[in-house]
C-alpha cells in the first residue's frame, strides 16, 4: 500500500467491430511490496498485426520497469524496437506506462495515447509534463511525455486509447468523435453519483460509453485502465469447522469484531458461528439456481454459501477473461464480492468432512484446504489481489 493506500487498477476492452482479436493490449503486475505496474498499448491498426505489435510493447515496458530499468531509457528501447508505418511516418504502437512506487511516488511515461485524465477532489486535477525527446531511428526525434507526482487519497488516474476519444465520430452529436473534454465531462458526472466506484466498473462504464457512441459496432477498439488510490477494502471468509471445538468461540469473536465484509462457507461453519453468537441463520429462497444451493442470512454476516461445491464454482470464476454474464446465484454472488476486495483472508478449518472424501461426488470437491489454496492462488494471479489464508 503506498501510505496506507491500496492501489486499484482495472481495465476493460471492446475489440473493434468485426474482429476477435483486440489491438489494445493491457498488461498489470503487483510485487509483495504493493508496487503496481500498468501498461496500456495501442498497435497500429486492429487485428492479430496490432495485437502481436501491442503485446511486444506491453511486455517490454512492464519488464523494463519492474528491473528497475530507467523509464526514461526503457521509452528509448522501446521506441528503437518497434517498426514504423513507411508510409504514414507513424509507430506501429503507442503506450501509456504507470509505474507506482510503494514510496508513494508514481511515474508515468505516455507516447501517442490520449492523455491521461486524473481526478482529486471530484476536480479535474492538471500536472505539469516533461517533455522528453527520445530520438528514433526511423522517425528522428519524437515526444514522451514524463510524470512525477505524489498520490492523495481516491486520487484517480484514467488512461484510454484513441477508441474512445474518436468514439461517435461522423454523428450528428460528435462529428469529430467523443472527445477529451466531453470524456472527462462524463466521468465527472459519473463519480458524483459514485464516487468510490472501482476501477473496474470504471473502467467498464468508460468503454460501455464509448461503445453507446458508436452505436454499438465499435470503429475501433476501445480500451480504459482506471488506477485509483483507496483505502482498503477488506474481507474475511471462514470455512469449515476448527480442528478443535475449543476454538469454536475463537473463531465466532473474530467473525464479530472483523471491520470489512464477512462471509461464511458451508452449512457447519454457519451453524458454529449461529450457536456461539446466539444468532440464526434463514435460507433466502429468492436465489434459486439448481446447481449451486442457495445463500443464507445471518445479522452481523454478508453472506453464508454452501462449502466445497460454492467455492469450487469461484475458483473456475477467477480464471475466466470476461464474467460479465454469470447465472443469478450464491457463487456469482461470492464471486463478485472477492473482486470488490483488496484483501481478502481466509480461515480454514481442519476438522474433515467426510463427505467430501466420498469418490462418487463430483472431482472438483476437493479437501477444503488445497481447494482455498487455489482460490487464494488464483485471485493472486487473475485479480492481483491481496489473499492470505490461514489454517484452524
Amino acid at each position: 500500500m503506498i501510505d496506507k493506500f491500496y492501489i486499484d487498477i482495472g481495465h476493460r476492452n471492446q475489440s473493434k467491430y468485426g474482429q476477435n482479436v483486440s489491438g489494445d493490449v493491457f498488461i498489470a503486475k503487483k510485487d509483495i511490496g504493493n508496487r503496481t505496474l500498468g501498461v496500456l498499448a495501442d498497435g497500429l491498426g486492429s487485428g492479430i498485426k496490432a495485437n502481436v505489435l501491442a503485446t511486444l510493447t506491453a511486455t517490454m515496458a512492464a519488464t523494463f520497469v519492474s528491473e528497475d530499468i530507467d523509464m526514461k531509457k526503457a521509452a528509448q528501447i522501446i521506441m528503437n524496437t518497434l517498426p514504423v508505418c513507411k508510409e504514414r511516418k507513424i509507430s506501429y504502437c503507442t503506450f501509456s506506462i504507470l509505474d507506482a512506487h510503494n514510496n508513494g511516488d508514481v511515474r508515468i511515461i505516455e507516447y501517442d495515447n490520449p492523455q491521461m485524465i486524473i481526478i482529486r477532489n471530484n476536480k479535474i486535477f492538471n500536472i505539469k509534463k516533461d517533455v522528453i525527446s527520445v530520438s528514433n531511428l526511423s522517425l528522428g526525434n519524437v515526444k514522451v511525455y514524463f510524470t512525477v507526482f505524489t498520490p492523495l487519497l481516491n486520487d484517480k488516474i484514467i488512461f484510454i486509447t484513441d477508441g474512445v476519444t474518436q468514439a461517435g465520430m461522423g454523428s450528428n452529436n460528435f462529428p469529430f468523435g467523443w472527445g477529451l473534454e466531453n470524456i472527462k465531462e462524463y466521468v465527472l458526472k459519473i463519480l458524483k453519483k459514485d464516487e468510490a466506484m472501482s476501477a473496474r466498473n470504471l473502467s467498464k462504464k468508460l468503454v460501455a460509453e464509448a461503445l453507446r457512441h458508436d452505436i454499438y459496432k465499435a470503429k475501433d477498439d476501445i480500451s480504459c485502465m482506471v488506477t485509483h488510490f483507496r483505502e482498503p477494502r477488506k474481507m474475511l471468509i471462514a470455512t469449515g469447522p476448527p480442528y478443535h471445538e475449543k476454538k469454536d468461540n475463537e473463531l465466532a469473536l473474530r467473525i464479530a469484531d472483523f471491520k470489512g465484509k464477512k462471509v461464511l462457507c458451508g452449512g457447519t461453519t454457519a451453524s458454529i458461528i449461529a450457536r456461539e453468537l446466539n444468532r440464526t441463520v434463514t435460507t433466502d429462497l429468492s436465489v434459486i439456481d439448481p446447481d449451486i444451493p442457495p445463500p443464507s442470512k445471518m445479522d452481523g454476516v454478508d453472506l453464508i454459501t454452501d462449502g466445497a461445491l460454492t467455492l469450487s464454482r469461484v475458483a473456475e470464476y477467477l480464471k475466466l477473461e470476461d464474467a460479465e454474464r454469470l447465472p443469478n446465484n450464491a457463487a456469482t454472488t461470492l464471486f463478485e464480492y472477492l473482486i470488490d476486495a483488496d484483501s481478502i483472508h481466509f480461515i480454514v478449518g481442519t476438522k474433515i468432512n467426510e463427505a467430501h472424501q466420498d469418490p462418487n461426488l463430483p472431482a472438483e470437491l476437493d479437501i477444503r484446504r488445497n481447494l482455498i489454496k487455489r482460490i487464494v492462488r488464483r485471485l493472486q494471479k487473475y485479480q492481483m489481489k491481496e489473499a492470505t489464508f490461514e489454517l484452524i
